[in-house]
């Protein structure tokens, strides 16, 4: 139970999956406008690297280490996320479709995020059980989902800041990621 607890947190704070380790930038900044938007995201990613650890954990060992075929695992988890991000679709197509409309485009992006297959890959490469692997997931999207939200926060309240023009836009969010990412490596530390 502990090391499922160090993985959880771990995975969250201290190796966060945008802040220290750079994966998922592009929905990071994209779609962390609106705190209403970057937490249905937040949401999506959630699911989906959750679901995609339990069965990309799943086929790789059941299928892919029993034939031989663990250098196709790269392939196969690409197709099974892209299988998973398709369902969400429909989904908040169907039933939420003013958050579908919000994700616009990044929403189909969540197949090639690099968190999402960073995460299947990790759970391999570390050698994760299958609960293990699904802790993993559940942490790094935790993280992602705290980063992006935070990143909004802030976002939401530059708008009304006194920023020079120069800096405003592109260049202010790029220093705030920079400046959550040394905040988050205060939590190195503890583990």
């Amino acid at each position: 139970m502990k090391e499922l607890l160090v993985i959880l947190i771990s995975t969250a704070f201290v190796n966060n999956v945008v802040l220290s380790r750079f994966l998922g930038i592009c929905p990071f900044l994209g779609v962390s406008k609106k705190i209403k938007t970057a937490a249905g995201m937040g949401a999506a990613i959630i699911f989906v690297v959750t679901l995609s650890s339990f069965l990309t954990a799943l086929i790789y060992k059941f299928v892919l280490v029993k034939t031989g075929l663990e250098y196709m695992n790269t392939i196969v988890f690409i197709v099974v996320i892209a299988a998973l991000v398709q369902l969400i679709e429909m989904f908040l197509k169907k039933n939420v479709p003013s958050l579908y409309k919000a994700l616009g485009v990044y929403l189909p992006l969540i197949t090639t995020n690099c968190c999402v297959l960073g995460t299947a890959i990790t759970n391999v490469d570390e050698g994760y059980n299958l609960l293990q692997a699904v802790v993993n997931g559940i942490g790094t999207s935790v993280g992602f989902c705290i980063a992006i939200v935070i990143m909004a926060s802030i976002r939401e309240h530059l708008e009304d800041a006194p920023i020079l023009k120069n800096v405003k836009g592109s260049p202010i969010v790029l220093v705030t990621g920079a400046l959550m990412a040394i905040a988050f490596c205060g939590f190195s530390g503890i583990l």
